[in-house]
């Protein structure tokens, strides 16, 4: 099944609850633009002040509702390029320009808290990892940028944005573990923004 029959259940006030939770739950697999887990993080942050989306019904709407948006806005990103790429293989050029990679929000406007809630949720996952001896300072240097994003809520400064962003960078030079490179590809996102120009 599709997005769309998923969201649909979501709605849906008649079927049982257990239902519409994991019609959610799978409505965010179909669409994860940040890792599956960092996208629940975001939407169910957004729509739930409590802790617990699960027992929250009239959360799991609001959760959809941040979820299409979403979508949306990454569906009208994918027929702009293709609108272009039609242009410019008309024009000869046959070489596409690099689409972007690693997580990020469609739209251009994320949400602050949202964002500080997936990079809780992966922060949170990224200490239970195992690491080699080897990778200690790695380690202990994306373990701290994690933990200097999450001690000022995503309200960085430009030194501090450029510490997390040389720190994460410089782990794709020294070939971090695939799960490493996930939470740093959303972290550096993350900090890319300051609260002047991203929503609450």
């Amino acid at each position: 099944m599709g997005f769309g029959t998923y969201a649909r259940r979501v709605r849906d006030e008649q079927a049982p609850p257990a239902h519409r939770y994991l019609a959610l739950r799978r409505a965010v697999g179909h669409y994860r633009p940040l890792g599956f887990h960092a996208t629940w993080a975001y939407v169910t942050a957004l729509a739930c002040p409590s802790p617990d989306i699960h027992r929250d019904p009239s959360a799991w709407s609001r959760a959809l509702d941040i979820l299409e948006a979403g979508r949306s806005a990454w569906l009208e990103e994918q027929a702009a390029f293709a609108s272009i790429r039609r242009i410019e293989k008309a024009a000869g050029r046959r070489s596409p320009r690099k689409a972007p990679t690693g997580p990020r929000w469609p739209g251009g406007n994320p949400s602050r808290l949202g964002l500080v809630a997936a990079v809780a949720n992966r922060h949170a996952s990224f200490r239970r990892l195992p690491f080699p001896e080897e990778l200690k300072v790695l380690h202990a240097a994306l373990d701290a940028a994690g933990a200097e994003y999450l001690r000022k809520a995503g309200h960085l400064d430009g030194p501090a944005r450029r510490s997390i962003g040389a720190i994460t960078r410089a782990g794709h030079a020294n070939a971090f573990p695939p799960e490493w490179r996930r939470f740093a590809e959303l972290l550096g996102y993350a900090a890319e923004y300051t609260p002047g120009n991203i929503g609450a």
